[in-house]
Formats: structure tokens, sequence, C-alpha cells
């Protein structure tokens, strides 16, 4: 499954937010546009209106016909005309020739029926509205660098404010992240004055507290049942020996056999339960050079009995010497895994392979023909079903070895091998003690 492709929660905020701003300034400019437009022309209109009246109640009082040719000559917009057949007032919009401009241009009209000297005329009035549509350009221009600024301001704003007002948030996040419920350290979450910040750090404390409970009454339970198994376990084993010394049949052996066999299974889950729960602990902390030659070579011996009870060869490919800097019993304890883990689970007949590098240790061993399960192979009690011996926890601990040491423990399967590498830390060049920085190799 790829992994999904993440965004902070600002990112996508400010980013829905710059789409619904578009989206509305894209809705809102031409509607303002033509709202603009209509009142404009409404109010022009009334314009237009106003101006007949004031026509009708001064200056048509006083009008002669004499007077229209006057009138006519020296108003440009405002006209007297012959009755056209208006009977009430009327407000057109059309293009007319502008000779300035000489061409067709944008004018409301008015025709209203008026009275001078008890003869029925034609008013008409006429107003430019190329003024009005450059009004409304401009409006609509500085309507929208207002938009704009606005916006440009408060994507700034959030972005400059973001660090201050996220940063309980982001402390929250980690603190959980570097947080381990068997070091025994919760973590300390800072004040905020945001009620959902303050809320989540109340709630996780409460499910830490509430967790870190139940882990130390269920290490304590595993720590108490395995201390107790062990004298029971180490009578029943002396029984089973006395027993194995007497005169039995073959039925009996077996039967015998049988259960010495649980017993050493009981006895090695106990032992490896121990084990876990000492280094969760902590109880491993002293640190020294391991020579991984030198601890293969002294038991090879041990290997190659183990290995030959199942027909199954070990082959050495040592071409470095392998140095690594950790606690000497869990180096022990990770190597003896390892290999004691390539010989169970494999099939008779089958090869070990053991490699080491400058900073990796490697064992191959043939077994089942498919590749295991990586998200489930280090898990605790679980067994691959090729061996009915193991305890299930040999991985397990291999890996939380791994994880005290600071190493780096992998699997992988390829051309029939079953493939386990550990990626050790290596002393920084210039060191000269054993408390000098160390790096990753």
């Amino acid at each position: 499954m790829g992994k999904m492709n993440t965004k902070k929660l600002l990112s996508k905020t400010t980013r829905d937010f710059l789409i619904l701003a578009a989206a509305i300034l894209l809705i809102c400019a031409p509607i303002f546009y033509y709202v603009s437009q209509w009142l404009y022309i409404y109010e022009t209109e009334e314009v237009l209106v106003q101006h007949k009246n004031a026509f009708v109640n001064q200056s048509s009082r006083n009008f002669t016909p004499e007077d229209i040719k006057t009138w006519n000559r020296f108003n440009l917009h405002f006209t007297i005309l012959p009755d056209m057949g208006v009977t009430k007032d009327s407000i057109v919009g059309t293009m007319v020739e502008d000779s300035t401009a000489e061409e067709k241009e944008p004018f409301r009209i008015i025709y209203a029926p008026v009275q001078i000297a008890g003869k029925t005329y034609t008013y008409t009035e006429k107003i430019h509205l190329l003024e009005m549509e450059r009004m409304v350009f401009s409006i609509a221009g500085m309507f929208t660098f207002i938009l704009l600024v606005l916006f440009i301001g408060i994507v700034w704003l959030s972005k400059k404010t973001a660090s201050k007002r996220w940063m309980p948030f982001y402390n929250t996040l980690d603190q959980i992240h570097e947080f381990e419920i068997d070091k025994s350290k919760p973590p300390h979450f800072i004040k905020s004055d945001i009620d959902e910040f303050e809320r989540l750090n109340r709630s996780l404390e409460a499910l830490i507290e509430k967790n870190t409970a139940i882990y130390k009454s269920q290490r304590e339970f595993v720590e108490n049942a395995a201390h107790e198994l062990q004298t029971p376990l180490a009578l029943f084993q002396n029984k089973i020996d006395t027993l194995f010394q007497m005169d039995l049949n073959k039925d009996q052996t077996h039967v015998l056999g049988t259960l010495s066999r649980d017993v050493a299974k009981l006895n090695r889950l106990n032992k490896n339960l121990l084990l876990l729960s000492k280094m969760e602990h902590e109880a491993y902390l002293d640190k020294s050079t391991i020579s991984v030659n030198a601890h293969i070579e002294k038991h090879l011996d041990f290997f190659t009995e183990q290995a030959d009870q199942k027909q199954v060869s070990i082959s050495m490919q040592i071409s470095e010497s392998l140095q690594i800097y950790g606690n000497p019993v869990l180096g022990e304890i990770l190597i003896n895994n390892l290999v004691l883990n390539a010989i169970r689970h494999n099939r008779s007949g089958g090869n070990i392979i053991i490699r080491t590098m400058p900073d990796e240790l490697l064992i191959l061993n043939t077994g089942v023909p498919s590749p295991l399960p990586i998200e489930k192979l280090f898990n605790r009690f679980f067994n691959g079903g090729t061996s009915a011996n193991g305890t299930g926890l040999g991985l397990a601990i291999i890996r939380k070895i791994a994880e005290i040491s600071g190493w780096r423990v992998s699997y992988s399967f390829y051309k029939g091998l079953h493939s386990f590498s550990v990626r050790f830390q290596r002393r920084a060049l210039g060191s000269s003690n054993g408390q000098a920085p160390w790096r990753n190799g």
C-alpha cells in the first residue's frame, strides 16, 4: 500500500480558504458589476424624471412657441420637439451617434408630453451612459483590489501567527512521538489558552496514565508468574530425570521424552519472559566492545551440534573482523538467538550461512520456500509454523535488544534464502575510549 500524501493542517486550511475566496470573487464580481449597472441606470432614470418635472413646474409656464427655438439652440441634451404622440413618460436606452467621438455610444433618453402655451409638445432629454460604464469598471477594479489585499493579508497573518498558536499542538505531537510506555517517563504538555488543545492534552494525559497503569500491572504479573514458575519447573525436570533412571519400557520412555521436551520448552519460555522483563527495566546498561567473530568461533561447536540434529550444515563467510559496542550479555543473546532461530526453523538437509561485514551480521538459512510476513515476524509469540519447539519469543527478543542497543534488525527473502540482518553502530574515527561518540553504520 502506497504512502498517503499528507499535508499540514494550516496548508490545507489556507488552500481551502483561497479556493473559497476565489470562488466567491468569481461569483460576486459579475453580480457586483450588474447590480452597480442597474443601480446607475435606475438613478439615471430618476434624474431624467426629476429634470422633466422641474422643466414642467418652472420653465414651461412662461414658455412661448418662439422660446422653443432658442431653448433647442442652446441645450444640446434637452430638446422640445413637436408632438410625437407620446401620452406618458417613456425612458429608453439606445445607441446614438456622438459627433465628438465619431461613433455610436450608449444613452438613456426620456420622452415625455408637455403643454406649452396650450399646445402639446414632446420633451426629450438624454444622458450619456459611457461614463457610467467607466465608473462601474473602476469601482469593480477597486473592489477586486481590496478583496485581493484582504485575502493576501489574511493568509500572511495566518502564517505569521500559526507558529505561535499551533506551538502547543506540535509540542504535543513531538512528545507523543517520543513517548515509550516502558520508560516510565510520562510527557509533560505545555499549557495552552486554546480550549481544543487543552482538552486534547488532558485527554492524552488520562489515556497515557490509564494505559501505563495497565502496562505496569501486566508486567508485574509476567515477572511474578515467571519467578514463581522457576521452582516447580526445576522440580518437575528433576523428577523426570529420576524417572529416566528407572527400568522403563519403550512406551514409558517415549512419554517421558515428550514430557522432558515440553518442560524444556517451558523453561526456555520462562527464561525468555524474564529476559524481556529485565530489558524493559533497562537492567542491561553496562556496555563494552564485543567481538562478534570471537563469539561465533567460541560457540561454533555448540551451533554445529544443534544443527547436526536436523542435518543442517553451517558455513562461515567471515571476511571482516566485526567489533560492536553494547552490553555483552545482550550481544551474545542476540547472536545466539539468530543462529538458533536459523537452525530451529530450517528444513532437514538445509544449510546456514553466517556472514560478517564491517558493521553488519548476516544470517541466511533455508526453510519454508516462501517469505515470512514481515509485519508479524518480530511480534511476541509469532510462530511461522516451521517448528513446534519454538517459544515464539526469539525474534521478539532480538528486536528488543536491537532497540535498546540502537541497532537495526531487518528481514528479507531472496532466492529461497531467509536473511536476517543486524546493522550495528560503529565508533567514529578518532575515538579513543569506550564512551566515545558513535554513528550509524
